[in-house]
């Protein structure tokens, strides 16, 4: 068993992700007892073999959660290739599929629908006050603007009946917002993890959304502007896992047709390298270790082909990540 799964993560057939190991995007969701044991095992197993090639912070699902607190595993067990993250749960569906749970209709689809509503709020509050007092951080997959209200009330309750010092509650995907949402993730310093790349890759979705409502959706500048803290990420395999696209994404908020979509939430080079970094670090309790190169840090990095400093916002998803450094060891040559 063990050979297999270490077979199964070397270096060929993880190469997207370990050509952008210099960002900290290496989360991944252990969903049943089969990915329970194959999964979080086989990253071990690579790990014990010298094989892991990625530093892997491991969300559980709410169905696996019972398991891994029956063996008195929480949030941050695990070493700096290998570590447990938190509990995911589901407030409702998908942007690129057309299910996330909306207020408003969906522009073009009949019967005024407006999404799925997945864990009920008493399904999220039962599930997330247990995980909350037995030490997880709480990480909820949530992308419409009713799902993430849901979301923050019940991280509100249990916060006010469990108070912690530092939970970094986490929304992942949070892509649909309202001032008023924004300000209340400010209030509990909410971690939103947003879609990166969705505005270049999935810019032909779009349209059902609306122009108007595609200036508050992956609201990086918003997020920002307000003191919150918001990481990469892509979703893969939804989106690549490419970072060179996700700065591109996020500083022209332009698809590959060039449409423009919510050019108000564009921010600058050094913001959204910030993001992929230190923010990601800090979104997985490891910014002591990790997020930025300097003495005391683990030497992670990459190597691109050009400067992006250099390059046109429209043109940073052609540069080349020429190598990469994982552990003070080169793990990827292009």
């Amino acid at each position: 068993m063990s050979n297999k799964n270490a077979q199964s993560l070397r270096a060929a057939e993880c190469r997207p992700l370990i050509s952008s190991a210099g960002f900290d995007l290496h989360e991944v969701v252990a969903t049943n007892s089969l990915l329970r044991l194959l999964g979080v095992q086989g990253y071990q197993d690579a790990r014990d073999n010298a094989e892991l090639a990625m530093r892997v912070y491991c969300h559980v699902s709410a169905s696996s959660l019972d398991h891994f607190m029956a063996a008195g595993i929480h949030t941050g067990f695990g070493d700096d290739w290998v570590r447990i993250g938190g509990v995911k749960m589901y407030a409702d569906g998908s942007i690129s599929e057309r299910t996330a749970w909306l207020s408003q209709p969906y522009i073009g689809i009949p019967n005024n629908y407006v999404g799925l509503q997945l864990f009920s709020r008493e399904k999220l509050y039962e599930i997330g006050r247990k995980a909350h007092a037995a030490g997880w951080q709480l990480a909820t997959h949530a992308n419409g603007d009713l799902a993430i209200d849901r979301t923050l009330g019940v991280y509100e309750q249990i916060q006010k009946e469990l108070p912690e010092k530092d939970p970094r509650f986490r929304i992942e995907h949070c892509t649909l917002l309202t001032d008023a949402l924004i300000q209340r993730m400010r209030a509990l310093q909410v971690i939103p993890a947003p879609f990166s790349c969705y505005v270049y890759f999935h810019g032909d979705v779009m349209h059902f959304y609306g122009e108007d409502r595609t200036k508050f959706m992956f609201p990086m500048r918003s997020f920002i502007d307000a003191g919150l803290r918001p990481t990469d990420s892509s979703d893969y395999t939804a989106s690549p896992a490419d970072p060179m696209m996700w700065l591109q994404s996020q500083l022209t908020r332009t698809d590959m047709k060039g449409n423009v979509w919510g050019p108000n939430q564009r921010i600058n080079l050094s913001e959204a390298i910030r993001c992929g970094t230190v923010n990601g670090a800090y979104a997985t309790f490891e910014e002591r270790i990790k997020g930025s190169i300097q003495p005391g840090q683990l030497a992670d990095l990459v190597v691109l082909a050009q400067d992006p400093f250099k390059t046109e916002p429209s043109k940073l998803v052609g540069i080349q990540v020429e190598r990469t450094m994982v552990g003070g060891a080169w793990k990827y040559e292009s």
